[in-house]
């Protein structure tokens, strides 16, 4: 019985965040943190952190990602369904709805400055993911270069993201396991 209102409360959850964040996943994910970390208390900051890292590093929206690995750590497989279709329905009904809408109305000004309007918030609802996620992340000399260079790889020279994550992955492995050696020593 818990489970199922568990799973319910993740639905419906996930379906505010996915009614009321536009721009993405990317966007939804400081709304994403609020609810289930501050407001909910599901999961704590570490959790969110980790989860984040492996849905960005999944194949899919990191939005729909977060979503199912939140759900799956709060209640198991049904709450990573409910949580999953809580994210996705209500984007779904409004990229619906808009499309027969846009159609008729592309043309007009009003339609076309909202549209900016909804980018540039989109912009800063990014950049605070952005800095939250930085706030939280563990600081040294090696992090700052493995985020420069993973930047310039992929913002440059086009590198494909999964090998630029993959060496990133081995690096901080490799260096993890190099500071455990060092402190018991």
């Amino acid at each position: 019985m818990k489970t199922s209102r568990t799973a319910l409360d993740l639905f419906l959850t996930f379906g505010k965040i996915g009614t009321f964040t536009f721009g993405g996943g990317y966007a939804m994910i400081p709304l994403i943190q609020k609810e289930v970390v501050e407001t909910k208390k599901w999961i704590t900051t570490d959790d969110i952190l980790e989860i984040l890292a492996i849905a960005e590093s999944t194949p899919g929206p990191i939005a729909i990602n977060t979503a199912t690995f939140v759900g799956y750590r709060i209640a198991g497989t049904l709450g990573a369904i409910c949580a999953t279709l809580g994210v996705v329905l209500p984007s779904f009904f409004i990229i619906l709805a808009l499309s027969y809408v846009i159609r008729e109305f592309q043309e007009l000004k009003p339609v076309q400055y909202a549209f900016l309007g909804i980018r540039a918030g989109v912009l800063a609802l990014i950049i605070k993911a952005m800095w939250s996620m930085y706030a939280q992340c563990p600081k040294s000399i090696l992090s700052y270069l493995l985020m420069l260079t993973a930047f310039i790889a992929v913002a440059f020279f086009n590198l494909s993201i999964f090998p630029v994550i993959i060496v990133c992955a081995l690096i901080g492995l490799v260096s993890s396991c190099l500071y455990e050696r060092r402190t018991r020593q």
